[in-house]
């Protein structure tokens, strides 16, 4: 299907709209299930989840609540700024998803908000690298805020456990394969809040909401309001790249595959090149990002390799991949000495 739009720089084009397919998580035909997931992450990697079980009422009380809080002043989110275990605040520029574009100097147009899974400081597992306690809001600046964050957080995570299930039947591996204790049992699973402003992207200057990027980890689940933005592009070495436009559809989670588990799959499910890319209005959207545990080794699964396709990654630690891509591509700490400074920063020129 295509559909004309108004271009970022003021010129009428076509745009193509992606058909993902539609996995019903309610559905009692498992194997229609697992058929058409394959399908899609053999395609593209995308498709939409419906029946997922959290209600209508939950997902907008997460939209409310993320609205309130990038609607504070920027004093106030800067108290909030993000640790070294990656949970808090993110303000505008500091992550710059597509590294190697000369034209993106001044990152992305975008800030954010890291939650992950809460673990408390006196628990032996917030010595590891990304396991810790969250950054969060005063409950008299932002009531509420937390328990509506923590109750989402974990019922992401059962939607993403179930569709864990269908992606090891279409690998041929056992049901509960990526839901074992040293996989998903202690995952990193990052929840993360996203407001985009209503700058109006335009690539031939560099200028994009998310620049573009395959994800880092197992799966995400995408939650959007109904302001269009992520485009896909389904063959990265084309020339030029074709992109097309993965429209919100209302109870929906958009999921792709992250690049770990292409590499689980030896490629033969695909982690896609994507990015957001904004018309002039403002956009919210939910991400939920689902990684294994962080000793996990990923390395190519006994299904996707044989003497004619041999294992094309070498096995890695899931904390040593994750923390290559999160130095690539977001803004060291000691870029925010103070407050002040970003409060009074001069945005990057473009």
């Amino acid at each position: 299907m295509t559909m004309e739009r108004e271009s970022i720089n003021g010129v009428p084009e076509v745009t193509a709209v992606s058909t993902l397919n539609v996995i019903d998580l309610s559905g009692s035909d498992t194997h229609r299930s697992v058929s058409s997931l394959k399908q899609a992450c053999l395609d593209c990697g995308f498709f939409y989840v419906i029946n997922h079980g959290i209600s209508d009422e939950l997902m907008k009380e997460v939209f409310d609540q993320s609205r309130k809080a990038f609607a504070l002043p920027l004093s106030e989110k800067m108290k909030l700024l993000k640790n070294e275990k990656h949970r808090g605040y993110t303000p505008l520029f500091d992550e710059r998803l597509d590294p190697v574009n000369q034209l993106n100097v001044a990152g992305d147009y975008k800030e954010g908000y890291y939650i992950g899974i809460e673990v408390p400081e006196d628990d032996p597992r917030a010595q590891e690298p990304y396991y810790g306690p969250n950054v969060w809001p005063d409950e008299d600046v932002l009531p509420g805020w937390r328990q509506c964050m923590e109750k989402y957080h974990q019922l992401a995570l059962d939607v993403a456990k179930a569709v864990s299930r269908l992606i090891a039947l279409a690998l041929d591996l056992e049901i509960e394969y990526f839901n074992k204790q040293e996989i998903l049992g202690e995952p990193i699973a990052i929840l993360r809040l996203l407001h985009y402003e209503g700058r109006v992207s335009d690539p031939s200057k560099g200028i994009y909401g998310a620049g573009a990027h395959s994800d880092f980890g197992f799966i995400t689940l995408l939650a959007t309001d109904d302001v269009s933005g992520l485009q896909i592009c389904k063959d990265k070495d084309a020339v030029p790249q074709k992109w097309e436009y993965v429209e919100p559809v209302k109870g929906a989670f958009v999921v792709n595959l992250g690049d770990m588990l292409e590499r689980w799959s030896n490629c033969i499910f695909r982690s896609t090149l994507h990015r957001v890319i904004i018309g002039g209005q403002e956009r919210y959207s939910i991400a939920y990002f689902v990684l294994p545990n962080h000793n996990c080794l990923v390395e190519c699964l006994p299904t996707c390799r044989s003497e004619e396709n041999p294992p094309k990654f070498p096995p890695i630690r899931c904390r040593t991949y994750l923390g290559q891509r999160y130095e690539e591509t977001h803004a060291n700490l000691s870029k925010y000495q103070t407050h002040a400074d970003l409060s009074t920063q001069e945005r990057p020129k473009t």
